[in-house]
């Protein structure tokens, strides 16, 4: 059971698909709350019953859009760490809900036990259909992207040299180096430092610069060169196979001893690249 929680998991790498994901979260509860009427809403009459009920969506909506933005910029997330946000998301929604629930619909004295009550509710609901969700996601991510990295890797070895003409400018301080295109691979994000890889004369070589990744970017991006992740730029021309994941895709250069990933983010602009590389 431990083992798996600490699988690495897919959290949501933009304010978009954030912005997305509790929208979903939100409207799913209010379908619950009309379909089961749980809470004692079942005994709720007013004409206007299900607009009322609408602000537990909003409640739990919000907690799932807030409690992501924290999450947003944390690295190594796994299994575990999303059910805990999860737990956390419906903690923070039932006291929200409790006190609507009590003051708005309910006018009863607020109790602690019947806080527990809606609390143990919300659990017992919650937690196994956020655990079904979880797993769902995570296998049908992992399928897809390994289904597609097996596709392309079988078709990358096969693919047309690079070009051998553009030569790459980069200027950093004092340091000015140029290197054409084609012996350029990747370069790493060091805090205020990037590595450059390139071969030069059948070597591989890397050298330090005081500069960072998006400054790099601008001045060697090409239809080739990309971003591919926070912390590297990758030669596409030079991938010769991909590995796919629940996190995304992981690409492999023969000249690098480490894989390169491709962040889910990233996935819309590298996948199609590569694709259009091996028709």
């Amino acid at each position: 059971m431990f083992s798996f929680t600490a699988y690495s998991y897919p959290k949501s790498e933009s304010l978009k698909e954030t912005l997305a994901s509790s929208t979903v979260a939100g409207l799913l509860v209010y379908v619950f709350l009309i379909v089961f009427q749980p809470f004692g809403t079942e005994s709720f009459q007013h004409p206007y019953k299900y607009l009322i009920l609408f602000p537990y969506s909003v409640f739990f909506g919000a907690s799932f859009f807030i409690l992501n933005l924290g999450v947003l910029k944390l690295s190594n997330w796994n299994i575990g760490l999303e059910l805990l946000k999860i737990l956390t998301v419906l903690i923070v929604g039932s006291v929200i809900s409790y006190f609507y629930n009590t003051l708005y619909i309910s006018h009863v004295d607020l109790s602690l036990g019947n806080y527990f009550y809606m609390l143990l509710y919300s659990l017992a609901i919650g937690i196994p259909v956020s655990a079904i969700y979880i797993l769902s996601r995570y296998i049908y991510l992992k399928k897809v992207h390994e289904s597609t990295a097996q596709t392309i890797s079988g078709q990358l070895t096969h693919k047309k040299p690079a070009n051998d003409h553009q030569l790459l400018n980069i200027s950093s301080n004092t340091t000015h180096l140029s290197i054409s295109e084609n012996h350029f691979l990747c370069a790493q994000s060091m805090e205020n430092y990037c590595i450059l890889y390139f071969t030069d004369n059948g070597e591989t070589k890397k050298m330090m610069l005081r500069i960072s990744l998006s400054s790099l970017l601008k001045q060697i991006e090409t239809p080739s060169i990309r971003k591919c992740h926070r912390s590297f730029i990758v030669n596409l021309d030079h991938v010769k196979n991909l590995k796919g994941n629940a996190q995304g895709y992981k690409l492999s250069i023969p000249e690098m001893t480490f894989e390169i990933p491709v962040s889910r983010s990233f996935i819309s602009f590298i996948i199609p690249q590569l694709k259009q590389q091996v028709q």
